[in-house]
């Protein structure tokens, strides 16, 4: 504390000062201060990193198309409270598991160069305070949704973050199957907000969700092509460090890519979306497959770059591609 916010002047404090209580005065400037500069700025940048907040954004907005369809399925507008309340609980679901991710794979992360400066990996934040906060966080979300939507959003929602938290990431470093699996929790966001809107599921809400599960195979394989050298050194079985050749990779990426197709033509059958929607969905698939098939191209790559170049523009396309989907159904629902 200074002396001018301490109501005293500074000539007062010299008059009286001895070498004890100069000693005393030091002491006391150790423990009573405020934050120094750059710290709450820098603890709130590892609290965005603790909570994947751009993971959790992307969440959020598929979740938002979700409930958007299922408001106009109902005759209603999704401009409503009810929007804000789903948003913000599975909002905040997300974020914990985000954390509790973390928690659980801090030493895993600290192997890696792309993931080595994350909070908890570099011993910036504790272990209790990721798991405090995650847990809080997860529990805050669940409460808030079985109260202010309806129950099974909430029961959902727990599911989803149990999904991710306690079998996915355990299982990354046991099996190559542990992204199959992980395709189900990333997937749900969409349906979560559909129930949230509807309080049921329904045929039109499985198909926002099969939209999303096809949709993360090309990329997770981009991704994990990109980053195969970091996963091998943390000894996370991804498909291209259990088949380090390539031709597995390929193969799911391109299997989901084709069914990617028919898929997200699904909200037409299902009357949920118009032919417009149709035709925009059908260019974004062939596009989407195309730069798969080019992905391909990492077998017979001449050097490391350039099979990454192939795999960083599939990440970059298939990062595009679903928001732009998602856009073209909401404008183009078709309501009841």
């Amino acid at each position: 504390m200074s002396p001018a916010v301490s109501g005293v002047s500074v000539s007062e404090i010299k008059a009286v000062q001895t070498p004890h209580s100069e000693e005393k005065i030091v002491s006391a400037s150790h423990h009573l201060h405020g934050p120094r500069a750059g710290e709450t700025a820098s603890l709130l940048a590892d609290y965005r990193e603790l909570f994947k907040l751009r993971v959790t954004l992307m969440v959020m907005l598929t979740a938002w198309a979700g409930f958007y369809l299922g408001s106009m399925r109902s005759g209603i507008s999704s401009m409503q409270p009810g929007l804000l309340e789903a948003l913000f609980g599975i909002g905040m679901v997300s974020a914990g598991s985000a954390a509790l991710n973390e928690c659980i794979e801090r030493r895993l992360d600290a192997k890696m160069i792309r993931t080595a400066n994350r909070p908890l990996a570099s011993g910036r934040i504790s272990l209790p305070h990721g798991i405090l906060l995650g847990m809080l966080a997860v529990a805050v979300g669940t409460v808030w949704l079985t109260r202010e939507t309806n129950l099974l959003t909430g029961t959902l929602t727990l599911l989803t973050a149990f999904l991710y938290v306690a079998v996915y990431t355990p299982l990354k470093r046991v099996t190559s199957l542990a992204t199959f699996i992980g395709a189900f929790p990333g997937a749900l966001p969409p349906l979560l907000g559909w129930v949230a809107a509807r309080g049921q599921i329904e045929w039109p809400a499985v198909a926002l969700f099969a939209i999303l599960f096809v949709w993360q195979f090309p990329h997770f394989m981009s991704i994990a092509w990109l980053y195969r050298e970091d996963y091998g050194r943390a000894g996370i079985r991804m498909l291209p460090v259990v088949q380090p050749d390539g031709w597995s990779t390929v193969l799911e990426a391109l299997t989901y890519a084709i069914l990617m197709i028919p898929v997200s033509l699904l909200p037409v059958w299902l009357h949920v979306a118009g032919r417009i929607y149709g035709g925009v969905a059908l260019v974004l698939g062939l596009i989407y497959l195309g730069y798969t098939i080019r992905f391909g191209r990492i077998i017979r790559a001449r050097t490391i770059s350039e099979s990454k170049m192939y795999a960083r523009d599939l990440l970059k396309v298939s990062v595009i591609y679903l928001p732009l989907l998602l856009t073209a159904l909401m404008l183009n629902a078709t309501g009841k």
